[in-house]
């Protein structure tokens, strides 16, 4: 269905494997008058990541799965148009999970402002967003990271892992990156990596091992699979293996391939640890403080694929993280 005033994309089937045009539809949506404490937002740019495609199965998780019926969920950054809460005025930038809409109605629960004169629009999606985050709190509190170690990076050229590198890069530590492809690859040179290993090698494990021949000291993965167990091949002492993600395995509809290589955890003395963004609530303004001030210096460079086209075009660009046709961080420009 389709209207000529403000709409949404809703969830109108599970996908089985990767979402198809039947997994969505889209539908005007009605704007009823604001109540006192809310406030009118105009999305201008939908943040599109791997998670959504876990927020489609119907199956227990750290967050309510998205129901057939409802708005896609979405972080989004967009300008308030109208206000009757007193903590937001017409004109302030927020970011904030407003869903896959032209317009969403909120009380100010969960958002949060965008300085356009610290960086564009896009970027508070992606470096010094949510997915800024994400890499922080991944290397810092989970990673434990410190200095002069190697850091190994699947999806490097992704949004969380191309931030990670740079962190750890900042840090002092020896990056190596996994990524597809030789432009990804200079790309990530260019911003700190120190290697760069294409995952689609035959023996990614004796790769990684030739390019960190003392061990990896913290394996930051959002893969999964024969990726993670390429990296559990190479551990140093004493190692941390932060699992960020596991994209290798959003689609599959069989069991999650499982780590092979996980008695290197028992040998090696390492941890493997799980961790969502959500969990370090208390340490998020010291964090995108540190991500505002390495932007400012220039030594956290962000990138963004932004796709210019229209809620109707959500579908197509959430496939292109399954295929690799992003770099950084993938974001929907509403036209």
């Amino acid at each position: 269905m389709s209207s000529s005033g403000p709409r949404a994309v809703r969830l109108a089937a599970r996908p089985h494997g990767l979402p198809t045009t039947s997994t969505w539809s889209v539908e005007g949506i009605a704007l009823d008058p604001l109540a006192d404490g809310e406030f009118l937002v105009k999305v201008s740019h939908i943040s599109v990541d791997p998670a959504m495609r876990g927020w489609l199965r119907d199956v227990p998780s750290y967050i309510e799965p998205v129901a057939v019926g409802d708005i896609m969920r979405a972080n989004a950054i967009g300008q308030v148009v109208e206000s009757r809460h007193a903590g937001f005025s017409v004109g302030d930038a927020v970011v904030g999970l407003f869903g896959v809409t032209e317009f969403a109605v909120s009380d100010g629960t969960g958002v949060t402002r965008a300085h356009l004169d610290v960086a564009d629009a896009p970027t508070w999606l992606g470096a010094l967003g949510m997915t800024g985050l994400t890499a922080h709190h991944g290397l810092a509190q989970v990673g434990q990271l410190r200095g002069g170690e190697t850091v190994l990076i699947s999806a490097a050229a992704g949004a969380v892992g191309s931030v990670a590198g740079q962190l750890a890069a900042a840090k002092g530590c020896r990056v190596i990156g996994l990524a597809a492809g030789e432009e990804k690859a200079r790309w990530l040179r260019t911003i700190g990596f120190d290697e760069v290993i294409d995952y689609r090698d035959d023996d990614l494990a004796a790769r990684i091992g030739a390019a960190a021949p003392e061990g990896v000291g913290i394996f930051f993965d959002n893969v999964g699979g024969a990726v993670l167990d390429a990296g559990l091949a190479n551990l140093a002492r004493g190692a941390r293996v932060v699992i960020c993600g596991a994209i290798s395995q959003y689609n599959e509809e069989g069991p999650v391939a499982g780590p092979s290589n996980y008695m290197a955890l028992l040998v090696r003395r390492a941890r493997m640890q799980g961790f969502l963004v959500f969990d370090y609530p208390a340490l998020d303004e010291a964090a995108m403080a540190d991500l505002v001030e390495l932007y400012r210096s220039g030594r956290l460079i962000a990138r963004e694929t932004v796709i210019d086209g229209t809620v109707d075009d959500f579908g197509d660009t959430l496939l292109r993280l399954f295929d690799g046709r992003n770099t950084g961080k993938l974001v929907l420009k509403i036209s």
